[in-house]
């Protein structure tokens, strides 16, 4: 069937409302994405009629919290082709996720002299709790180098960089600068043959792409539902269950333990032995309605529309004097999640921003959470960032090119 991009679109009431008194264009959702009426109502409808805490109470209300708790688990689990809900810790958002593995696993594991490999085109969510990991166990944290022409990997330094022999691999799936897709599944098979745990950061790839942890065969893997039409303020960690198993849990308290005497605690089982104290329940519910909305839609769909929409922001954008672009170039389309980064001659990205907001359009400018790519690797000191999803139309694309112009009259640049 035809992806239906109006029907989409009256889903979201605030693509409905104005900004600085223009048609509101929202190009900002690998930052956050915007949320449907039926994520909306669940929140709504959770306070409204069965507002309860789970797990504790013998009781109608909190039976019914707890159920539709759990199932948003369960389907979670069932995205990213997970055994089951034992896999499935919630947490506030990826960089938790990514810090928890970092705090529990990975300070577990790393011993002084051990090597922890990233990459260039990190968050900074995934590479700050690596530092302080390195630095806390005096261990050595190596990046795989980015090569700025393709805007993808560097395969020699890859190489290199795994003969070094590291006990954890943590990587993007999908840069939030560059939109570069990187081949995860391969880099896991060559990081397990050399003993090492890997972890994925997911929060740029799983709202856009069918994302399999078996297939990958990822030991950990970290994604927000703030970016896939959920709620802020949750997030989820994927990890194995022997993984699991032998972590340490890193907050202790309510709902986490089985047994508490005097002087001694049991563990929960999985996933409760990483969950302390009340959940974010409405959340958890509300997640839950945007995987069913998400898969509504259909990945593959939403993959296809981001890629044309990317293919022609490239087009559009490159026949502009004087714009940059950042990434895998036209030929690569296949390799990018649906973003662009742009300059546009020596203008700061702020002041395009600005010149945008004016317009009636909403996008990205700074160093997005990634410094080092932008500013050691890039040599930019901020970049705008135009990042598309199920939503958006050529016709907005079209509306931000002549933003550009406008951009370009305004700052005199030829």
């Amino acid at each position: 069937m035809p992806f239906n991009v109006e029907a989409i679109r009256a889903d979201f009431p605030i693509l409905q409302t104005k900004m600085a008194g223009k048609q509101l264009v929202y190009l900002d959702s690998a930052a956050t994405s915007q949320k449907p009426k039926v994520v909306i109502e669940a929140i709504r409808d959770y306070y409204v009629r069965y507002n309860a805490n789970i797990h504790r109470g013998i009781y109608e209300l909190s039976e019914k919290a707890t159920e539709a708790y759990i199932q948003s688990k369960e389907k979670a689990a069932r995205l990213i082709n997970a055994d089951g809900i034992e896999n499935i810790v919630y947490t506030r958002n990826a960089t938790e996720s990514l810090n928890l593995v970092a705090l529990t696993y990975a300070a577990q594991n790393v011993r002084k002299g051990d090597h922890i490999l990233i990459t260039e085109m990190e968050h900074h969510s995934n590479i700050v709790p690596w530092q302080l990991l390195a630095n806390r166990n005096n261990a050595t944290l190596d990046y795989i180098k980015v090569d700025v022409k393709t805007g993808m990997l560097d395969r020699n330094s890859l190489s290199e960089c795994m003969e070094k022999g590291p006990v954890i691999v943590s990587i993007t799936q999908a840069s939030n600068v560059l939109g570069t897709i990187n081949d995860v599944k391969v880099i896991a098979k060559d990081a397990h043959s050399h003993g090492a745990a890997v972890i994925v950061d997911g929060a740029q790839s799983i709202p856009h792409m069918k994302v399999d942890v078996k297939d990958i065969d990822c030991d950990f893997l970290a994604f927000s539902a703030h970016k896939m039409f959920g709620p802020t303020g949750l997030g989820v960690m994927y990890a194995k269950s022997d993984m699991l198993d032998k972590m340490e849990p890193l907050f202790g308290g309510g709902d986490m333990i089985m047994t508490v005497t005097l002087k001694s605690h049991t563990w929960n089982g999985l996933p409760w032995k990483f969950e302390a104290g009340t959940s974010n329940i409405e959340g958890g519910i509300a997640f839950g309605a945007a995987i069913d909305y998400l898969n509504g839609l259909g990945l593959a769909a939403i993959d296809r529309h981001e890629k044309s929409l990317t293919e022609y922001a490239l087009k559009r954008l490159g026949e502009i004097e004087g714009v940059s672009t950042f990434g895998p170039d036209l030929k690569y389309v296949d390799k990018r999640v649906g973003l662009v980064a742009f300059s546009v001659g020596g203008v700061h990205a702020h002041d395009i921003a600005q010149v945008f907001n004016d317009n009636g359009i909403a996008i990205r400018a700074g160093h997005h959470c990634a410094m080092p790519l932008v500013r050691e690797v890039l040599k930019r000191d901020s970049l705008a960032r135009m990042s598309f999803y199920a939503y958006n139309t050529k016709e907005e694309i079209d509306k931000a090119v002549d933003a550009i112009e406008k951009v370009k009259k305004v700052f005199k640049v030829c």
